[in-house]
Order: structure tokens, then sequence, then C-alpha cells
């Protein structure tokens, strides 16, 4: 079953890799979406896929490239989008 979910990650995740970092587990894990830089410093990512999927990413975001330090996740369940073809790192 497809769901979505965006998720807000906090803490240091700016200038550390973790974009292509979390782009490189979404596509290790086939889901869809995207992941950008927000201004206020935080990384927001759309993820799309199998719920179990998902929460496995979801799993392994407090985790992150070794600079990294996450401090806080919000889940935020949105519709899933049959557009999302790929995974993608926005500007």
């Amino acid at each position: 079953m497809n769901k979505a979910m965006k998720l807000i990650i906090q803490g240091k995740v700016q200038g550390v890799g973790y974009r292509r970092w979390f782009a490189q587990q979404a596509l290790e894990l086939e889901l869809k979406g995207y992941v950008k830089n927000l201004p206020t410093g935080e990384v927001e990512a759309l993820v799309a896929g199998d719920e179990l999927i998902i929460q496995e990413l979801l799993k392994r975001s407090w985790r992150g490239p070794s600079r990294a330090e996450v401090s806080h996740i919000i889940q935020i369940p949105v519709q899933a989008d049959s557009h999302l073809k790929e995974f993608k790192i926005m500007c």
C-alpha cells in the first residue's frame, strides 16, 4: 500500500551532506519523493512508498551521515502523489 510522509528534519543537518545521504537511503529503499534544504536550517523530505519502508527510512534518518546531529523529526502524513516517479535532491 502506498503512503506518503513529509519529514522536517531538525538539528545540524545542513552543510554536512545530509541531503545526499538521505537521497542515497531513499534510492536504496526504492522510495519516491524529494529532499531539500529549508531557509530555517532544517531539511524537508517527502517520501512515498510502502509504509514499512518509509518507517525504515525514518529510523535511518535519525542517524544521518557522520557529521549530522539530528535533534527532532516532524512527521506529517500527506496524500500520496501518483506523479512521483523518482527520488531527487532539490535546491
